[in-house]
């Protein structure tokens, strides 16, 4: 007998030592030391992007959302204008169906400041709502966000979230409630990005948050609601797109982007050009070739309006996991400083930049700067714009793409250089001054730029054509 037991002792250590080492059958693994990575840059990136849903008509289904969450006191969120307008009414008439309790705030700014981003969270505060819904543009989504955000986490100090070097840039930890978001411009993408961008008055600059934290749950993408935007509204807005694909598909690649984040929580949302992001950037990009002339000249036009809304969407998967560059970096401080200027078909009562211009009159500029850098990218965008590149050499990448944007802005009527919207050669320094602290966008350019580099860029800009 005991010899018996012995054998099958000795059978069974056999076993255990011919037994398989993999982590999925094994008891006994340990750890494998990590391979040290190299240099200090990043060998990751991630993909967020909100839930999205698209169709003619398929805000009526909001109602039906908010009961399926189970909530109880709503938020809904927008502006004056939109407030009498088609997009807020079907919303209204869906939450009305599906007898949801809500409260509307509709004091959101057309460009939002750190003080309208407060009047906001104070009054998300004192409804304790359990869920969003936003209905506007970037402004009404990214000031909702901005609410959601900080009644989720009421005893935060305001800058606590905001970006560095302006504020502390925390990770979000915090849960937030639902939100839904109904995008009525076709321009920032907003309603699938983590990211909020309001002016911050003290130092006349733009700023934000950034987190994948605060990206809206669904993102309800109904093409009807283009329909009543006004022509320059349509133009700017997609210029919004259009640049949002430019920028991220030539940033600076996310293996080249550093520091090396030491925890996943502290990955950047904007993380550098990536191979998926890419696909959405340059499907974007032709939409808007496409589309765009068409979405702004014929109002009627509801083939070029639906898909440049899905463009939007789609910029924003790209650009809201890849990041944008010196084209935004500058705008900033372009829409801080105004002066007097007022845009056409924009009813408000304060002088404004649209976000959308403020971008794009410096493509020119920025794209004829970072070409050096993957040129083979900048010649691609601008074959999809409509150069034609058959002889065209790869060290001219940057100009013949920065001649195709004039001549697409020019076609659109679009106002020549900074200085036809207020701007001198004596406001450089302050606006190279304003650009100065967006290093989480600027930092994501393909070619590092030096003060002077800024200089010669917005004086480059004043005039476009």
């Amino acid at each position: 007998m005991a010899a018996g037991r012995e054998r099958v002792a000795r059978l069974l250590r056999q076993l255990q030592r011919a037994a398989c080492r993999c982590p999925s059958h094994c008891h006994t693994y340990s750890q494998v030391p990590e391979r040290p990575t190299l240099g200090n840059t990043d060998y990751a990136f991630e993909m967020a992007v909100s839930n999205i849903r698209y169709g003619e008509g398929v805000t009526k289904e909001i109602g039906m959302d908010l009961q399926n969450l189970g909530v109880r006191r709503v938020c809904l969120m927008t502006d004056k204008n939109l407030s009498q307008l088609p997009p807020v009414n079907a919303v209204l008439n869906s939450l009305a169906k599906y007898g949801i309790n809500f409260q509307m705030y509709d004091n959101v700014r057309v460009e939002p400041t750190d003080q309208s981003f407060l009047d906001a969270i104070k009054f998300a505060k004192k409804g304790e709502f359990d869920a969003y819904v936003a209905v506007g543009g970037g402004s009404v989504i990214d000031t909702c966000k901005a609410a959601n955000l900080y009644a989720s986490s009421p005893t935060s100090d305001f800058l606590d979230y905001v970006n560095a070097p302006i504020g502390k840039g925390k990770p979000v930890t915090v849960p937030l409630k639902p939100l839904i978001a109904v995008p009525t411009t076709a321009g920032t993408g907003s309603e699938t990005t983590g990211v909020a961008i309001f002016d911050f008055k003290e130092l006349k600059v733009k700023t934000g948050i950034a987190s994948r934290a605060i990206k809206p749950t669904l993102g309800i993408i109904d093409p009807l609601h283009t329909l009543s935007m006004p022509e320059r509204i349509v133009a700017n807005s997609g210029f919004d797109v259009l640049c949002h694909a430019l920028e991220s598909y030539t940033a600076l690649p996310y293996n080249m982007r550093s520091p090396c984040p030491s925890n996943p929580i502290n990955r950047p949302a904007y993380q550098g050009s990536n191979p998926i992001s890419d696909v959405w950037a340059v499907h974007a990009l032709r939409i808007v070739a496409k589309y765009l002339k068409r979405a702004i000249r014929n109002p009627e036009d509801h083939e070029a309006r639906a898909n440049m809304h899905l463009a939007s969407a789609f910029a924003g998967i790209g650009f809201g996991n890849a990041g944008v560059h010196l084209c935004h970096g500058m705008s900033y401080p372009i829409s801080g400083l105004v002066k007097t200027y007022k845009p056409k078909d924009y009813n408000v009562d304060h002088s404004l930049v649209p976000h959308g211009l403020s971008v794009v009159l410096t493509s020119p500029a920025v794209f004829a700067f970072t070409a050096q850098i993957h040129p083979e990218r900048h010649l691609e965008a601008a074959e999809i714009l409509g150069a034609d590149i058959r002889t065209a050499r790869i060290k001219d990448a940057g100009f013949i793409l920065a001649d195709t944007l004039r001549k697409f802005l020019f076609d659109l009527n679009v106002d020549d250089g900074l200085a036809a919207i207020g701007y001198s050669k004596a406001d450089i320094p302050a606006l190279v001054k304003g650009t100065l602290p967006q290093e989480r966008v600027t930092k994501l350019s393909p070619r590092p730029q030096t003060e002077e580099d800024l200089s010669a860029l917005f004086e480059a800009s004043m005039k476009l054509y």
